[in-house]
């Protein structure tokens, strides 16, 4: 799994940094891209094919070529200055930079497709400094190189600092979830895999953040459950065990209609079957059907306790039901009763608003879980994330 994502980080940077690879050298897009005229492509592409080939000087001539032609467009000369670059990478030869900067980046490029990791993070970071042509991409790269070196914590402690503003680039958080994987750092990949959720929202996402989520410390069964909520409404429930489990704590809180429908969506997607699942189907929906029974005497008898515990789980047992909009009115009147459990409360609370519909409503109250319980600090998140995504 992670170097997939590795690889589709590497492939992403050496994109958006203007190069395509076949083997382990990159070639200049540019001299094909829009914007750039035959008379100066041309040229390019030939002194790409004599780089190939070895032929350095040949190269260079060629690009001397296009350089006379007149009035450059910046598509042509950044063309230009990426073909000198590879030139540079590809024969090893820098004579030809155009500029100290220019010869730099070729070096920095040549240095990494050579493996030379030690020089891209040292002397090749320094010169590019020295040049002022330190870009954010080479920043990236410089990550990719700790990471591909195993100084992967060296690589997450730059990516912190790369992917802190907003809307952070997508290969970068990918790689920067690889380098925590690696490195052992939970917090850190958990860090990267909820901006890849809150901006980029794919399934793939959801079901490691939610993997990563479920291995916290101290996590009470109330709180697993809401993992597991979360992981069906993502597309995350891939094994029987996923479903039945979901289902056994659903009915451990009071929830016996949500118990059912999971067991029913499990059967549904072919995922579970056999005995042990219909026990489980049939025994959730006689509870139901005994909860529903009893429900206005439960509601009675709830309305009497000195504290709103009771009609919070009623309005829990509701919103499995389906009845959302039903379940905020006994939450918020458990809530002003007084509960024993306030974070759990605000939380019930956020997923009735959302249940029915008042996403707005939802956000506000899981924003409003302190933030002192970090576990409940984390699952108000989640569901913070799911309900703008959705």
């Amino acid at each position: 799994m992670n170097s997939h994502i590795l690889r589709g980080s590497l492939l992403a940077l050496l994109l958006a940094t203007g190069f395509t690879c076949a083997g382990s050298v990159c070639v200049p897009i540019a001299a094909e891209a829009a914007g750039v005229r035959p008379q100066v492509g041309k040229p390019l592409q030939a002194a790409i094919a004599l780089a190939n080939g070895g032929n350095a000087s040949a190269a260079l001539s060629k690009v001397r070529e296009a350089e006379s032609v007149g009035g450059l467009t910046s598509s042509e000369q950044q063309a230009i200055s990426q073909t000198k670059q590879f030139i540079a990478a590809k024969t090893g030869n820098f004579s030809g930079g155009g500029g100290s900067a220019t010869a730099a980046k070729a070096k920095f490029a040549a240095d990494y497709n050579a493996g030379r990791y030690g020089a891209v993070t040292g002397e090749d970071v320094q010169l590019l400094r020295k040049y002022g042509s330190f870009s954010y991409d080479d920043q990236i790269i410089v990550a990719q190189a700790y990471y591909l070196s195993g100084r992967a914590d060296q690589a997450v402690s730059l990516l912190r600092s790369l992917t802190s503003g907003s809307h952070p680039p997508e290969a970068a958080l990918k790689l920067m979830y690889s380098a925590a994987y690696k490195a052992g750092d939970s917090d850190a990949m958990r860090t990267a895999l909820f901006s890849l959720v809150s901006d980029y929202n794919r399934p793939e996402y959801w079901s490691n953040l939610l993997q990563v989520s479920e291995s916290a410390k101290a996590l009470k069964d109330h709180q697993t459950l809401d993992l597991y909520r979360l992981r069906l409404l993502t597309g995350s429930m891939k094994k029987p065990d996923d479903y039945t489990t979901a289902a056994e704590m659903a009915l451990e809180f009071g929830s016996a209609t949500e118990a059912a429908n999971i067991v029913q969506k499990g059967l549904d997607a072919k995922v579970l079957n056999g005995d042990r699942a219909l026990k489980l189907l049939n025994t959730a929906k006689a509870q139901a059907a005994a909860d529903a029974a009893n429900f206005s005497k439960t509601s009675a008898a709830a309305a009497k306790e000195k504290t709103g515990d009771d009609l919070v789980k009623l309005g829990e047992e509701l919103w499995g039901a389906g009845r959302s909009q039903d379940a905020i009115g006994l939450i918020q009147q458990g809530i002003q009763k007084g509960v024993t459990d306030k974070d759990n409360a605000q939380i019930r609370l956020g997923l009735a608003y959302l249940g029915a519909g008042q996403k707005p409503a939802a956000i506000a109250a899981f924003n409003a879980v302190p933030k002192e319980d970090a576990n409940y600090a984390m699952i108000a998140h989640l569901w913070a994330i799911y309900a703008r995504g959705h």
